[in-house]
């Protein structure tokens, strides 16, 4: 059994996306980020980041004591290990999906993030902070786009690359992007979305938050943090 700390984000959907794809067996335990479960003293024992999504495997294939995990590339990749899916075994195929892997975890993901962050959530709107992540999500979708024009998806077989990828194209919207300028991007983002184990993971996501989070008291909890948060 594998216990999924887990909150409706990008982040998090990756890892329902692996695992509804799989037949392991594991229960979501939510960490509502808007209301500052992520600063739990038994969460930041798993997540010493104090970010979700963390996990503990509680059957490791090696039969030791549970495994505890946090940074959503570091569990998709832990995962497609201890499965042997979503990622080659030899090592060419696999240095071809963990590129792309890195690639989400220290681009795509940070930078779509900072375009939210600019363009939605900051209390004063900055034409220049906009510009700069709204510019750069651009660019780096280009990227993606140009991958995909000769493959179905980004290393390959459907892999972890991809299921990192999705999560952060799907609020391409908010992002100020528009899916139609990137048709290569469309058709792979059209073949993910309409995968049964991912229809299954964003469902699981409408059961467990039901309305709007991001309130005012929730942004000082969100974007409020400095080194004393961590010693506190």
């Amino acid at each position: 059994m594998i216990d999924l700390y887990y909150w409706t984000t990008p982040n998090g959907h990756k890892v329902t996306m692996f695992l509804e794809e799989t037949d392991l067996d594991y229960k979501i335990i939510p960490v509502n980020i808007s209301t500052g479960a992520q600063f739990e003293p038994s969460f930041l024992k798993i997540a010493p980041n104090n970010r979700i999504p963390a996990m503990v495997d509680h059957e490791p294939a090696e039969g030791n004591a549970p495994i505890s995990i946090f940074e959503s590339g570091a569990m998709l990749q832990y995962l497609a290990e201890k499965t042997g899916q979503f990622i080659p075994a030899d090592l060419a195929g696999r240095a071809e999906v963990m590129q792309w892997l890195f690639w989400q975890m220290g681009g795509l993901g940070p930078m779509a993030g900072q375009n939210h962050h600019f363009v939605t959530y900051a209390p004063e709107k900055i034409p220049y902070a906009m510009d700069r992540y709204v510019n750069e999500t651009a660019r780096l979708y280009g990227v993606l786009d140009k991958r995909l024009a000769d493959r179905e998806f980004v290393a390959g077989d459907y892999s972890i690359a991809d299921m990192a990828c999705y999560p952060w194209i799907v609020p391409h919207e908010r992002q100020k992007q528009n899916l139609d300028d990137f048709p290569n991007l469309k058709r792979w983002y059209d073949v993910i979305a309409a995968r049964p184990a991912t229809v299954r993971a964003y469902d699981r996501a409408k059961e467990i938050n039901t309305q709007p989070t991001v309130t005012e008291d929730a942004k000082k909890i969100l974007f409020g943090q400095d080194a004393a948060t961590v010693n506190r």
